[in-house]
């Protein structure tokens, strides 16, 4: 008799634990179920928060190229327009010189004794100091 109640505990007892591995089995198939469609939320917001950022850098992008794009043309208009003002100097001074140059051959005994009074007052003045 204590052969069959010890054959029915064993039993029980081997129930109880399948019964046990089941449960477990179930709770740590939900628990990873869960897991996995958390998981699956958490890499598809950081999908849509890439894509954002991927936008939101080529628009940066875009704009540092239009202003280095508006800077470079500023400047070069600015060096074409310093180009020109300085061709236009040269050119008034070439017209400085022929005047001089003619006003000289007209008028040479002139031009050195203004030459030779400049001459003295520079003197003069470099002497003081």
């Amino acid at each position: 008799m204590e052969k069959t109640t010890l054959g029915a505990e064993s039993a029980k007892s081997s129930a109880s634990v399948v019964e046990s591995l089941s449960r477990t089995k179930q709770a740590i198939g939900s628990a990873a179920s869960e897991a996995m469609d958390s998981a699956g939320s958490d890499l598809d917001a950081l999908v849509r928060d890439l894509n954002s950022l991927k936008g939101t850098l080529a628009t940066f992008l875009s704009k540092a190229g239009n202003e280095a794009v508006r800077s470079a043309r500023d400047v070069s208009s600015g060096l074409a327009d310093q180009g020109a003002d300085i061709a236009a100097a040269a050119e008034g001074g070439k017209s400085l010189t022929a005047e001089l140059e003619s006003m000289v051959r007209r008028n040479p005994i002139s031009c050195i004794a203004a030459a030779f009074v400049v001459g003295i007052i520079l003197g003069g003045r470099g002497r003081r100091y």
